[in-house]
């Protein structure tokens, strides 16, 4: 028997999933547990429960998987500080305490989680308990963890797979081929250019939470009208015939600063960004739209350079702008 438990946690929505001999036994995110909406803690709850169902403990894991590569990403906070230094200071100030006293020594604080599950509290043991993971623990590309959520659950032997986000380590939008165990990535566009921190940006100037409140814009759109649609495409970004993107950066701030927008951007749709729980206006529901048809129109290019590039009947669909259940 082979069981692989696999873990997201310190970023948003934290999960485990356990799979016993390629079957998935079970499944949870922390926040059922917790009642903390979009808890970023340790899933410890939520692993319990995996091994629980299962009739396991966490000496019986054979491997836990976790979804991205700390030690990357911290390469890519570093590179885009120096190249918008020193605009960028006091973001890199606020995060660096968390990267110096967490991220960057994930490996070690994910086995002693593991290692105090069930309550064990002697040092010594901990410490053996501990090491005895440290073979076990496996950081995956981001992109081949959603390329992999999405493909090995589905009925196909044979699939493209599309992964679009805010961002991974440095991907943002992926282009891959499932075919039975093996997944392949061929081709990625790179941050800062994503089409999920594109329309994190309106969900942020909209006055909702980034990274929660996405849904909202996708369910206010209706109600409004394409007004911005041609603002849009000719000063905010560049689409290319794949579905690739050039966000114009000049009027955004997710790169250098702890917003999502900068004055330019409040320029040209005429204000400020709504005030979060103030009153949603005709304005929010156009821009909701606006970003909608935008973000529809991407994806469809997307989907069908995947078709092009791998001739493949059916498609799976992976990342947070996969979520956008209008779009897919």
């Amino acid at each position: 028997m082979t069981s692989v438990l696999g873990i997201s946690a310190y970023y948003h929505d934290s999960a485990a999933c356990l799979v016993v001999d390629g079957e998935i036994v079970a499944a949870a995110q922390e926040e059922r547990f917790t009642r903390k909406k979009h808890d970023y803690s340790f899933p410890s709850h939520a692993i319990s429960y995996c091994l629980q169902e299962a009739g396991l403990t966490p000496d019986d894991l054979d491997y836990v998987g976790f979804y991205d590569k700390p030690l990357v990403k911290f390469e890519r906070l570093l590179e885009t500080y120096l190249d918008y230094a020193p605009a960028g200071f006091p973001s890199f100030l606020k995060a660096m305490p968390l990267w110096m006293k967490e991220k960057l020594w994930l490996p070690d604080l994910i086995r002693r989680e593991f290692a105090t599950l069930d309550g064990l509290d002697e040092p010594k043991a901990i410490k053996r308990r501990a090491k005895a993971f440290e073979w076990r623990l496996c950081f995956g590309d981001h992109h081949e963890s959603h390329a992999a959520s999405a493909f090995y659950p589905s009925p196909y032997e044979e699939a493209a797979i599309v992964t679009v986000d805010g961002v991974g380590e440095w991907a943002t939008c992926s282009v891959g081929r499932g075919r039975g165990s093996e997944i392949t990535l061929l081709h990625e566009l790179r941050f800062p250019n994503s089409l999920g921190l594109l329309y994190s940006a309106f969900t942020y100037f909209a006055g909702f939470k980034v990274n929660s409140g996405e849904y909202k814009i996708m369910g206010l759109a209706p109600y409004g009208e394409p007004t911005y649609v041609s603002l849009i495409k000719n000063k905010l970004l560049d689409i290319k015939d794949d579905g690739s993107v050039r966000l114009h950066q000049e009027y955004f701030s997710y790169s250098q600063g702890l917003r999502m927008t900068g004055k330019a951007f409040e320029r040209l749709l005429g204000g400020p960004p709504r005030q979060p729980e103030s009153l949603i206006t005709q304005r929010e529901m156009d821009l909701a739209r606006s970003i909608q048809d935008v973000t529809e129109e991407i994806m469809l290019k997307i989907v069908g350079f995947a078709h092009r590039e791998t001739d493949l009947r059916y498609l799976c669909l992976a990342g947070g702008v996969a979520l956008n259940c209008v779009a897919n």
